[in-house]
């Protein structure tokens, strides 16, 4: 099993390609695009990690349509704009509100919808993945975090050990009372 990252699909949300200047001419375009990139990518017994913001469609249908043809077991953190998806959130694999703390392979990972610029156990080393922002936040090379949304990506999910190496480039430096790990 392979480990996924993503967040901000905005899937059938005509103007997120105006907002955040994708490269697609409709909403139908960029969720087949958005689908393909997903499948290449993702097999079927992969666990997805999204970060929010998964659909923008207000009928069950146009979830189930998107939502069965993309691979992976998903593991769904709730964004700002899921009302549909946290109402149908009972075909996700599992379904979280707004945050989530896993362990992969070791590593501590904070998940949620919106960057922090504190989370638990960051003095030690655990990792934050955010969405929300489509890539507006500037990266900071101090801090274990990073946009894991599709607008930063290549309109794709992203694996945990490309996660791994963006996360060794960075160096970490305490903000808080905690110090140095």
């Amino acid at each position: 099993m392979n480990y996924w990252f993503t967040s901000d699909t905005h899937f059938s949300h005509a103007n997120i390609i105006k907002y955040c200047n994708r490269p697609f001419k409709d909403s139908v375009e960029m969720n087949e695009a958005l689908i393909q990139n997903w499948n290449k990518v993702v097999a079927q017994d992969d666990l997805v990690y999204h970060l929010g913001d998964f659909s923008f469609g207000r009928e069950d249908y146009q979830f189930d349509n998107i939502f069965r043809r993309l691979n992976g077991l998903i593991v769904f953190i709730k964004g700002n704009h899921d009302a549909l998806a946290w109402r149908l959130r009972g075909k996700f694999y599992a379904a979280h509100d707004s945050y989530h703390e896993t362990k992969i392979g070791g590593q501590t990972i904070t998940l949620c919808h919106y960057a922090m610029r504190v989370w638990n156990k960051s003095h030690h080393g655990a990792w934050h993945l955010y969405g929300h922002s489509h890539g507006t936040l500037p990266d900071d090379p101090n801090s274990m975090s990073f946009d894991c949304g599709v607008d930063c990506h290549n309109y794709r999910p992203i694996n945990f050990d490309e996660v791994a190496a963006i996360m060794a480039k960075k160096t970490f430096k305490p903000i808080d009372h905690h110090g140095s790990k």
